[in-house]
């Protein structure tokens, strides 16, 4: 009950900010390209965008012939769909809970969660079901803000995350802690900006 209202929430305002969102996320481009760029997917692959938003991975994935992006939001995904026209690009976007992925087993090659699993209500239900559809020698890519894994966040932080979390993200989630309950295994993390605020980080199933 908690996460489908939680998923209201999300998609009320996620709706809300589709218009302004590519104007703040776009200081994000170079880390998107890097964390692509890592997981290198091929022409041929089949490549899901988890929390896609307004397809702003878009521009890194042009040679990408099969490409499926889902985002709980509407509107996120209307812009999406703009961008792939404009680039030439054919893209199965669909509204979809990213903690309930409406896919079978083992259909990607690859999932980039590019600033989602700091904001889907569940993150440790997501990841799992990345893993899930996920073929068998599979990548991810994640690239989002975490606490230090093992740390404790310092009052500042835990303060700050009251005003985060109700204006669009989690930033004391700590990425092990969601990695521990799937079998995928780290095999890249790179400290991408703030002293390890930001992290790009590269799994395998």
């Amino acid at each position: 009950m908690w996460r489908e209202c939680a998923n209201r929430f999300n998609r009320w305002r996620y709706d809300l900010y589709a218009p302004v969102y590519d104007k703040v996320a776009q200081g994000f481009a170079r880390h998107r390209r890097r964390s692509i760029g890592l997981l290198n997917p091929q022409p041929d692959e089949r490549l899901l965008l988890v929390g896609a938003g307004t397809g702003l991975d878009l521009d890194f994935l042009v040679r990408c012939r099969h490409v499926a992006a889902i985002d709980i939001a509407p509107a996120m995904l209307a812009r999406l769909r703009e961008r792939a026209a404009k680039l030439g690009m054919e893209v199965d976007a669909r509204v979809m809970d990213g903690q309930k992925l409406d896919f079978p087993d083992a259909s990607f090659d690859a999932v980039a969660l590019h600033l989602t699993l700091a904001v889907v209500p569940d993150p440790r239900a997501c990841l799992l079901e990345v893993e899930r559809v996920l073929k068998p020698g599979g990548r991810v890519a994640v690239f989002d803000k975490f606490l230090a894994d093992g740390g404790r966040a310092p009052l500042w932080r835990r303060a700050g995350n009251l005003l985060a979390r109700a204006v669009a993200t989690d930033i004391n989630r700590r990425l092990g802690d969601i990695v521990s309950v799937t079998k995928l295994q780290p095999f890249h993390d790179e400290d991408a900006g703030f002293g390890g605020f930001l992290r790009i980080v590269l799994l395998r199933k």
